[in-house]
């Protein structure tokens, strides 16, 4: 008897970070894994043998942003792999701080476009291929941020558009139900990596100061995201905050 095929998953924003971490993972466990990111494709060297005969890897350049690139993606997806089992609705990008009078309009059209738009293009897709395939189902994750709860000083929009996952993961909860797709939202806070580097140094805090933030490991991001791919399709995670412990988050400070 021939064992199973791999689930298929999707990761965006998978050049490095947490996205690539979390690729990684995916692919640890079994996954036939596609891959994006803006620009060109990401590259995953190292990667120990697949775990399954018909495992794959297919990197892509993707611009989430353009929703006819997003539509395109998908169908080859649907092509070539035949399903979606899992999304990880990732990519995203964290604009050059400001006080929000001083916000400028390429800024924050910017966070727009890739942070809300391309989570939603990428949602949607995800989400009617989820609804078409046989049997039908998945689980999509968006990843919101610690932002999506509480705002950082200067990050306007940021914390707007991370703010407006919330009501993409409770909408797609809601839509999914009669189809068999979980949608849930990992809320992260000061994982080391690029785009917290500079946290280490010091972060502007409420009252004017800037101080250095503890940062967690990246092995606990991807041990959540883990967790919640892993559930049946029967039960869900809708949301889920990891987050380094002694961060200012309730008040940033």
């Amino acid at each position: 008897m021939s064992s199973p095929t791999p689930p298929i998953a999707l990761v965006t924003g998978a050049r490095r970070g947490i996205g690539h971490a979390v690729a990684r993972g995916l692919w640890a466990e079994g996954h036939t894994l596609w891959v994006s990111s803006r620009g060109e494709a990401p590259s995953f060297e190292g990667l120990p043998p697949p775990r399954h005969p018909q495992q794959r890897l297919h990197a892509r350049a993707l611009d989430v942003g353009s929703r006819a690139a997003v539509m395109a993606h998908m169908e080859e997806i649907e092509q070539t792999s035949g399903r979606l089992d899992l999304a990880f609705n990732n990519a995203g990008i964290f604009p050059p701080a400001a006080i929000i009078d001083e916000v400028s309009e390429t800024d924050w059209l910017a966070a727009v476009q890739v942070n809300l738009s391309g989570a939603f293009y990428v949602a949607q897709a995800a989400f009617g291929l989820m609804r078409r395939q046989s049997p039908c189902g998945g689980r999509i994750i968006n990843n919101g941020s610690i932002s999506a709860q509480v705002p950082r000083p200067h990050a306007a929009a940021y914390t707007i558009t991370k703010h407006a996952i919330q009501g993409l993961t409770k909408q797609l909860l809601l839509d999914g139900r009669p189809h068999n797709i979980a949608a849930g939202q990992i809320d992260i806070g000061n994982v080391a990596s690029d785009m917290t580097a500079a946290f280490a140094q010091g972060a502007l805090q409420p009252d004017g100061r800037r101080i250095p933030e503890p940062r967690m490991g990246m092995d606990e991001v991807v041990a959540v995201v883990l967790q919640m791919a892993r559930l049946p399709l029967s039960a869900n995670m809708p949301f889920a905050t990891v987050m380094a412990t002694h961060m200012p988050w309730v008040g940033r400070g």
